[in-house]
């Protein structure tokens, strides 16, 4: 009997615990330790399933566990079918247009995000990707100024000349700066937030930038760049994704950067209606049908990394290509660019 009541327990204990990796946000634990990094790679927890799964089939011979085991694996089945259905229905495609190359030049906005590790690419790297993708917004977080300038000079070269805004909390290191590129075909844009770290001016210990229209025309721009969940960092960046929640209140604003959170991590901050994942902007990856493909680290395949990379905008925005990029996984940063073009909804 008690035998019985044990097995009982362990499966049941089992089951709670897929469920929980499974859907976290079901329980309110998508910002807790452990849970949220485990649900970033959901791809190798899908394989880690198929692994348990042979080698508990391995194990059935052992008769007095076979129907616990066999209770085990119908669970471990269970996990990973709904895994791959999530994976699925936020899509696996590395680049997606979603409209005819003539809609998709009326009034666009491209934008270009990359975390350049430290300005590890290069700004030759990172202007030749730029102009590639003709981009009018670049968001580069952990790239300092100097690099940012250096960008800007080599895409006026090729025709595409750019203004450069930095915010840095200090230069002892480059993760602490981040530069936003701005085509002037969009307007002047003035920096709107405080260069000191924490709410409500600012992201707690990596920059972001806040650029407003000098006019009051055209999009609010947000360069992103949250903490990540490292376990002495879980409340600010808890803190960070409550402050970008707050970043996409109006009606017209367009966000890029490292979030350093998956879609299951957001859950519980959109304020803007379906669709919205954080205040009132969309997740043009989602929206497109890309939103599993991993944006880190370059040093797995894209299918099985980690998507905390993103472009959002308000539901005025449409995106109509969005494209990770993989052919530079070798360029030195340990993040892929990611790339939205973004037409004004009609």
């Amino acid at each position: 009997m008690f035998s019985r009541l044990l097995r009982a327990l362990i499966v049941l204990g089992g089951a709670v615990f897929l469920l929980v990796l499974t859907w976290p946000q079901g329980f309110g634990l998508q910002n807790t330790w452990v849970v949220a990094h485990l649900v970033s790679f959901r791809a190798i927890a899908v394989i880690g399933a198929v692994v348990g799964l042979v080698l508990l089939g391995l194990l059935r011979f052992i008769r007095p566990l076979r129907r616990t085991l066999g209770m085990a694996m119908v669970l471990l089945v269970l996990f990973a079918v709904a895994n791959v259905g999530i994976l699925a229905s936020r899509g696996v495609s590395a680049r997606v247009n979603t409209a005819p190359n003539s809609e998709v030049d009326a009034g666009s906005v491209t934008v270009l995000s990359w975390n350049t590790l430290g300005d590890a690419p290069g700004a030759t790297v990172i202007a030749a990707q730029a102009v590639a993708q003709n981009a009018d917004v670049v968001t580069l977080p952990e790239t300092t100024e100097e690099t940012g300038i250096l960008i800007a000079e080599a895409m006026r070269d090729a025709g595409r000349p750019m203004w450069v805004h930095t915010l840095a909390f200090d230069l002892v290191s480059k993760a602490r700066s981040t530069t936003l590129l701005i085509s002037p075909d969009l307007g002047d844009y003035v920096v709107s937030n405080a260069a000191g770290s924490g709410p409500p001016g600012n992201t707690n210990v990596l920059p972001t930038v806040v650029a407003k229209p000098a006019d009051g025309t055209g999009p609010t721009i947000v360069a992103v760049h949250a903490v990540a969940p490292i376990q002495y960092e879980m409340s600010n960046w808890r803190s960070d994704l409550d402050w970008l929640a707050t970043q996409c209140q109006g009606e017209n604003v367009i966000m890029a950067g490292d979030f350093n959170s998956t879609l299951d991590h957001m859950a519980g901050r959109a304020g803007g209606g379906a669709g919205t994942v954080l205040g009132n902007c969309a997740d043009s990856a989602l929206s497109a049908g890309a939103a599993s493909v991993g944006t880190w680290p370059t040093s797995i395949p894209a299918l099985l990394g980690s998507p905390i990379d993103h472009v959002m905008a308000t539901r005025n925005w449409k995106v109509t290509v969005l494209q990770v990029i993989e052919p530079l996984d070798d360029a030195g940063s340990d993040h892929r660019p990611i790339v939205a073009t973004l037409t004004p909804a009609s």
